[in-house]
């Protein structure tokens, strides 16, 4: 190499970082550990602090943490939430963030982000967002850490113009009144060895639980496998529900903490985790808060009895991936892993560990105290056990509804939901959410459960249910939820990151070609490492198959 091309040995290698930004990134973090794993919440830190994430910041964190800058880069511009600008780029003081799910589009969403962006005064920032987990109360929206749902244009501009950007405290059970009714008796009875991990187990395993999160793998067969592992082990909780159409989780944490909770602790004992991690969606910040300060009141009175982390998400659909949400927990993006090696065997911080998510982990208790036979003595249509149906759409009633497994969504909404929204009759509905697919009214009879709606194009997941009317345009709802998973693909595998991307724009362009959309499914569907590019593709093969009219 020529000596006209070398560096000057006086002149440093990559982005230096000036002693005011490292001075000023150091006194924020001041005491906290400067752990690996820490990366994401150093990074919310600095965001919450200064409300973006200039690079200057960005390269003294890096130094201090002594990681590459290119390392703390990539995370911080993996996840939506995090807002990196150049040093001199000043950002509006006020985000406000509208959501732009099917859902909420439904809701009028679309409408109040045009009617926004035409009035918002200087410093007030309009950006779309995807699913905020409110889609019962749409159009949601956030004006920095302040959920707003169902949002006006005029109590948000009073918001924003306020700078009314924290979220607000809300009333839950505490851990005195829930103590009070009798929680925590099952707890300390397992600490007591009152109750064992073979006989909880077993419990749950005749009741027939199974994974709420969308997977449904059976729940006592999973703690069976992670504790046959060799410790240490971990437990992870996803609470990071970030399919369109679900927020049940949300609903738990907010009346009923305590029994998710207990759950979580009687899980972590029967599988002799060391410590739990908890993954919460940063849509959530009042659950954050009143999570603290629970889990402080928890180790204050010994019952929590091996430490417990909670982390906060940054915006990324696909950590709702049972590998990438740990590899977010990591302090990494969320990249989902190669499988084998699953989770149980190695998971966390490559520990055998234990993945639930909150809904799961709510009924641990309510079945172990009534016995396996309480939950299936409930279902209906052949089918046994209880779902948490999300509804939202077009019923009058939306909400989280607790119905029996098998239920069909005719009489789900008849029931449980008081009809159709007015004026409106039902043509289509997603059962699983965004992912779930579209089916046609004449399907409406079909049992909601596992394994019932597979023949048909479509899955349960996580029991979102979507209701779409005569009134919708299911062409501009498949191509709402296509760019929602072009946006949401991690990058990772190329079948996802293209086919996803070309999908979408197939289908805002109109042309709906099925052979070619068919070679894209095939794919999509056969080579994804994860979940997300497997199942997108529902999102048109299901209107080419039940909606051919639709498409043409």
């Amino acid at each position: 190499m020529s000596e006209s091309f070398r560096r000057p040995p006086h002149q440093p290698k990559g982005r230096q970082t000036d002693p005011g930004s490292r001075a000023e990134v150091a006194a924020l973090l001041d005491a906290r550990s400067l752990r690996r794993d820490l990366l994401i919440e150093h990074l919310h830190a600095i965001q919450d602090r200064w409300g973006r994430l200039a690079t200057r910041h960005l390269a003294a964190l890096a130094e201090l943490m002594r990681l590459p800058m290119a390392e703390v880069y990539e995370v911080a511009t993996f996840y939506a939430h995090f807002d990196v600008v150049e040093d001199d780029a000043e950002p509006a003081p006020v985000t406000v963030r509208v959501c732009d799910s099917l859902s909420c589009c439904l809701a009028g969403g679309n409408q109040l982000r045009r009617q926004l962006t035409a009035s918002a005064p200087d410093g007030v920032r309009i950006v779309g967002a995807p699913c905020m987990g409110r889609c019962d109360h749409g159009p949601a929206v956030m004006v920095g850490r302040n959920a707003i749902a169902p949002a006006t244009a005029e109590n948000i501009l009073a918001l924003a113009t306020e700078a009314r950007t924290e979220a607000a405290p809300f009333p839950y059970p505490n851990l005195v009144s829930y103590s009070l009714q009798g929680g925590y008796q099952l707890l300390r009875a397992c600490l007591d060895g009152r109750r064992s991990p073979d006989e909880v187990i077993r419990i749950l395993t005749q009741s027939g639980l199974r994974g709420l999160g969308g997977a449904g793998f059976p729940t006592g067969q999973k703690w069976r496998a992670v504790r046959s592992q060799p410790g240490p082990r971990l437990l992870a909780v996803n609470a990071d529900e970030g399919e369109p159409g679900t927020f049940k989780d949300r609903f738990y944490l907010e009346t009923e903490p305590h029994r998710f909770l207990e759950g979580m602790l009687i899980a972590a004992w029967a599988v002799e985790a060391e410590a739990i991690y908890i993954y919460l969606r940063d849509e959530y910040p009042h659950l954050q808060a009143m999570l603290r300060k629970e889990i402080d009141a928890l180790q204050g009175c010994g019952l929590a009895d091996r430490p417990i982390h909670l982390h906060r998400g940054a915006g990324a659909y696909v950590c709702g991936e049972e590998s990438a949400m740990l590899e977010s927990i990591e302090g990494k993006r969320g990249l989902p892993r190669h499988r084998p090696p699953y989770v149980a065997e190695k998971g966390l911080f490559g520990r055998p560990t234990l993945v639930n998510n909150v809904e799961t982990l709510y009924w641990v208790r309510e079945i172990v105290e009534r016995g396996p036979d309480w939950l299936r003595s409930h279902g209906r249509n052949g089918r046994q056990g209880l779902r948490s149906f999300s509804v939202s759409g077009r019923v009058r009633d939306p909400g989280v509804k607790l119905a029996p497994a098998g239920i069909t969504v005719r009489e789900l909404i008849d029931e449980f939901c008081g009809g159709m929204a007015e004026d409106h009759t039902l043509a289509a509905y997603l059962p699983g959410g965004a992912s779930g697919g579209f089916l046609p009214a004449s399907l409406a009879d079909v049992p909601l459960d596992f394994g019932t709606i597979e023949a048909h194009g479509g899955f349960i997941g996580s029991a979102a249910i979507i209701v779409l009317s005569d009134k919708d345009d299911l062409r501009a709802a498949a191509v709402n939820l296509a760019r929602f998973f072009a946006d949401e693909s991690c990058g990772q595998c190329t079948p996802c990151r293209v086919g996803s991307a070309r999908a979408a724009a197939m289908l805002a362009e109109g042309d709906w070609d099925e052979r070619r959309l068919a070679d894209l499914t095939q794919v999509m569907r056969d080579a994804s490492i994860c979940g997300l590019g497997q199942a997108a593709p529902n999102v048109w093969a299901s209107l080419f198959r039940h909606f051919p009219e639709a498409v043409r």
